[in-house]
């Protein structure tokens, strides 16, 4: 409908006022007789009708022309909006990249005899029975397998089970083939960190043969040992949630929550070197 009084408005509007204009004239030009004071009066309608139409047509071309307005300063916001928001995500983008750049570097005076590879995360698996990474490095770039693998802050996300030419699969801390030596931090009490079928479902794992003594408390951190020099020592594993006694009643075990986002990695670093402290 806004269309057709869009294309036809103002021919309606001419034939409108032709139609006074013609009932004008005639009365005009006619003596004042009962004929004449007919005409005027039919005149009368028309000549107000021309006025409505005159006024619709005027807000009709009124109305189009806001609306046109209005759909091109809706579009002009949403090019803002879109450019707005491009700039705010570069803006996050560059600040998650200083604060992993700031850690990194952190990390890097802490443990100036680590010899760090980096690399991006490529791929995931996550099924019943494994969680691995694959990463873009292997071989050519001296990733070997046993090289232990770790976010920017120094927690630990896995190992290296297999290494390529340009490519490496991660067996990552919940996977149920890890096993790595661990120490509770606030108390000194060893462990073995390993995976399990069950706790890999829920993201977590497992610090088993701890003494039926030791006193865990939930949110006490875990570290790696370095005991056998297979790993470096001081890596954050992560942070008890439970504390259990197993069916024997000889040992407890506690579930561990890994302090490395694992489903969020997007870059690791490899260490290809370190020094081994005992």
């Amino acid at each position: 409908m806004k269309d057709f009084f869009r294309k036809n408005g103002i021919v309606l509007l001419i034939a409108a006022l032709v139609l006074t204009g013609v009932i004008s004239i005639g009365s005009a030009v006619m003596p004042v007789n009962p004929l004449t004071n007919l005409l005027g009066i039919l005149a009368t309608p028309f000549r107000a009708a021309a006025t409505a139409v005159v006024s619709w047509g005027e807000g009709v071309y009124r109305y189009a022309t806001e609306y046109e307005a209005l759909q091109e300063r809706v579009a002009e916001l949403e090019r803002e909006l879109a450019e707005t928001e491009a700039a705010n995500r570069e803006a996050a983008s560059a600040l998650e990249e200083n604060e992993r750049l700031r850690d990194l570097l952190e990390l890097r005076q802490r443990r100036r005899d680590f010899v760090f590879e980096s690399a991006a995360v490529t791929g995931r698996t996550s099924t019943s029975w494994e969680a691995t990474l694959t990463i873009s490095k292997g071989s050519a770039h001296g990733v070997a397998e046993g090289d232990s693998v770790i976010t920017e802050t120094g927690a630990l996300v896995g190992v290296v089970d297999e290494a390529g030419l340009n490519w490496s699969t991660v067996t990552t801390i919940i996977d149920p083939d890890i096993s790595v030596g661990a120490t509770v931090f606030r108390t000194a009490d060893s462990g073995i960190l390993e995976g399990d079928l069950t706790l890999m479902t829920q993201g977590a794992c497992r610090l088993s043969y701890l003494s039926a003594q030791a006193e865990l408390v939930s949110g006490d951190e875990v570290l790696t040992s370095g005991t056998g020099g297979l790993y470096p020592s001081g890596l954050v594993i992560g942070y008890i949630e439970g504390v259990y006694t197993d069916p024997s009643g000889l040992e407890q075990y506690a579930v561990l929550r890994p302090a490395a986002d694992l489903d969020a990695l997007a870059q690791v670093f490899v260490i290809k070197d370190f020094e081994i402290i005992e």
